[in-house]
C-alpha cells in the first residue's frame, strides 16, 4: 500500500470509526432502535451489501466521494490533520452529536469553503425542522399511539417499507459523508488500483460491523429518547423525511454539508409537531413528554453548538499550527 503514509492511515483509520459511529444516530439510529429483536449481523449484511454497491459505483465513476472534495486541494497529511477524527472518536464516546463534516472537513477547508459549509448546513437544519415539523403536526395523530396498540396486521408491510426507505437514506448520507473518510487518502483518479479499493472498502465494513455489533453505541441514547422511536412505523417516517431532505440538498450542489444538523433539526421539528398535535388535538399523551420538550430540545441544540465550537476552533487551530 504505497499509497498510504503514516498520518494518513491514522487518520482515515480514525475517520472510519469516528464517522460510523457518530453518525450512526442519523441514517441507522431509528432502523437499529426499531428492529431490536433482529440479529445485528442481518442488519449488518443488508446496509453492507448498500454500502458495497455505493462505493462501487463511486469507483466506477472516478469519485468516491462523489464530488464533495472538488472545492478541497489534496495536501500532504501530517500528524495535526490526524488529530480532528481521533477527537471526534472521543465525543462520540461522550454522546456529543459533532458534525464530523465540521471537524474533519474545516481542517482542510479555507475560509471561503468553511463559510458556505456552515451556511449550507444552518440551512439545512432550518428546512429539515420546518418540514419535520409540518409533517409530524399534521400526522401524529395517526401514527403516536403505535405503541399502544400492540401487534398491527400491517406491520409486516411497514417493516418492509422502513428497510426499503432506510436502504435508500443510507446510499444518501454515504454520498454526502464519504468524503469525510476520503480526504485521508490520494484523490482515486491519482491510485486507480484493486488494492486501493479493496483496502478503503474492507475497512469500512469492518467499522460498519463493529457498529451495528454495538447497537448504535452510546450516542444511540439520544434517538431513544425521542418519541416512538422504537416503533416501526414513525422510523419509517423519519427515514422517509430525512432522505428527502438530504437527497435535495446532494442536487443543490457540491459544497459539503453536516448531515447531523440537518438530522438533528429534523428531530427537533418532529418533537415540535408533536406536542403541538398534542396541544391543539384530541390526543390522550402524558402531560410529562409537554413537559419534558423543551428541555430536551434545548440540550440537544446546545450538545449541537458544543460540537460546532469544538469543531471551528480546533480547525482554525490547526490551520494557523501549519501556516507556523
Amino acid at each position: 500500500m504505497d499509497f498510504l503514509t503514516l498520518w494518513s492511515l491514522l487518520g482515515f483509520l480514525f475517520a472510519v470509526y469516528a464517522v460510523t459511529a457518530n453518525d450512526s444516530i442519523q441514517t441507522l439510529g431509528t432502523y437499529i432502535s426499531s428492529n431490536s429483536e433482529v440479529k445485528w449481523y442481518w442488519m449488518f449484511g443488508y446496509m453492507g451489501s448498500i454500502f458495497l454497491i455505493t462505493m462501487l459505483q463511486g469507483f466506477n465513476g472516478g469519485d468516491p466521494a462523489f464530488g464533495r472534495l472538488d472545492k478541497f486541494p489534496e495536501i500532504e497529511i501530517q500528524w495535526y490533520h490526524a488529530i480532528a477524527p481521533l477527537v471526534l472518536v472521543a465525543l462520540t464516546r461522550l454522546k456529543i452529536p459533532v458534525s464530523t463534516t465540521f471537524l474533519v472537513l474545516s481542517v482542510f477547508a479555507s475560509s471561503v469553503v468553511m463559510e458556505k459549509m456552515l451556511l449550507k448546513s444552518f440551512l439545512g437544519y432550518a428546512v429539515s425542522f420546518v418540514f419535520a415539523w409540518a409533517s409530524w403536526f399534521l400526522i401524529s395523530k395517526y401514527f403516536l399511539n403505535e405503541g399502544e396498540k400492540g401487534e398491527n396486521k400491517n406491520n409486516n408491510y411497514w417493516r418492509i417499507a422502513q428497510w426499503l426507505t432506510t436502504g435508500w437514506l443510507w446510499s444518501t448520507w454515504l454520498k454526502h459523508d464519504l468524503a469525510n473518510i476520503m480526504i485521508f487518502l490520494p484523490r482515486f483518479s491519482t491510485v486507480d488500483t484493486v488494492t486501493y479499493q479493496a483496502f478503503v472498502i474492507g475497512v469500512m465494513l469492518l467499522g460498519l460491523g463493529f457498529m451495528f455489533y454495538e447497537r448504535g453505541g452510546k450516542i444511540q441514547e439520544i434517538v431513544l429518547s425521542k418519541t416512538n422511536t422504537r416503533y416501526v412505523r414513525s422510523a419509517t417516517l423519519i427515514d422517509l423525511v430525512y432522505c428527502f431532505v438530504l437527497y435535495y440538498f446532494k442536487e443543490v450542489n457540491n459544497i459539503p454539508m453536516s448531515t447531523t444538523f440537518v438530522f438533528m433539526g429534523m428531530l427537533a421539528g418532529r418533537e415540535l409537531g408533536i406536542w403541538m398535535s398534542l396541544g391543539y388535538g384530541e390526543l390522550t399523551y402524558t402531560s410529562r413528554h409537554k413537559k419534558a420538550i423543551f428541555p430536551m430540545l434545548y440540550k440537544d441544540f446546545l450538545r449541537l453548538m458544543l460540537g460546532l465550537m469544538i469543531s471551528v476552533s480546533l480547525a482554525y487551530a490547526i490551520q494557523w499550527y501549519s501556516a507556523l
